[in-house]
């Protein structure tokens, strides 16, 4: 298993990524802290976790508030003695909207959960990690490969891919690694309401709108979030030892940087 014995704290846990994420971070070993504004996944969550052997707990929180944020952090240690991992992955989307017609306060709230929440989370998190530790942020494609209506969505991720290299230099001497996993397609429950909707759309299946998207990549498929779960874990464990400031792409090769 290779986060025995590692103390893991994911924000923004839903029922895609993080809940799959929680899932296989437990059966590795690590003790899961899962933070959302939402209850009824975690919970759920936690008991599935229970149920096959792991140890999890769920902390309801709004990575906006640093009395939240404090909270789970303080929870953390109380309940496990320790935080050694940190995945921030809180999410929100401003609107599938061009740039300059996104207003501002959506922007701008995008930005509090996206960049600002993980800074958040980053120091509620770091002065407990005394014996060094691993922080993953969660990244999206569409910083790297640009489409209409996800601009403030990407612009939010592009600034935490930054503050994932300042991070990196800056939290070096403490042992605590940084690093960024860019996702792109998954497969979930988020693109099964894509596929249903644009299918109803065009009047075609959803198979015929998965295969569209799926021909995108060499592996001619779309990459289950279960199995994208596994390079964040990757970056979670020891085996990364060496391994700071990058940034894994993980999108079944749609993109491929040069």
């Amino acid at each position: 298993m290779i986060l025995d014995g590692e103390v893991v704290v994911v924000s923004g846990v839903g029922a895609g990524l993080g809940a799959k994420l929680a899932a296989r971070a437990a059966a590795e070993g690590a003790k899961v802290v899962m933070a959302a504004r939402s209850s009824e996944v975690t919970n759920q969550v936690a008991k599935e976790i229970a149920a096959a052997g792991g140890e999890a707990i769920a902390v309801p929180c709004d990575v906006r508030k640093p009395e939240d944020v404090e909270r789970v952090a303080a929870t953390a240690v109380e309940r496990f003695g320790t935080i050694t991992g940190l995945v921030n992955s809180a999410y929100s989307h401003p609107g599938f909207t061009d740039l300059l017609d996104t207003p501002d306060k959506q922007l701008r709230r995008s930005m509090d959960i996206i960049l600002f929440g993980a800074l958040e989370m980053t120091r509620a998190v770091v002065p407990h990690m005394t014996g060094g530790g691993s922080i993953v942020n969660v990244g999206t494609m569409s910083t790297r490969k640009p489409q209409r209506g996800e601009a403030g969505y990407a612009v939010a991720k592009a600034a935490m891919g930054t503050a994932t290299q300042y991070l990196a230099l800056e939290l070096g001497e403490k042992g605590i690694r940084v690093n960024q996993a860019i996702l792109g397609w998954l497969d979930g429950p988020g693109v099964q309401f894509f596929l249903k909707m644009t299918a109803d759309e065009r009047g075609v299946s959803e198979q015929d709108v998965y295969d569209d998207i799926a021909s995108r990549n060499p592996l001619n498929r779309i990459p289950p979030d279960e199995a994208c779960a596994g390079a964040i874990l990757y970056l979670l464990s020891s085996l990364a030892s060496e391994v700071t400031g990058a940034t894994i792409d993980v999108n079944g090769g749609e993109y491929m940087p040069a």
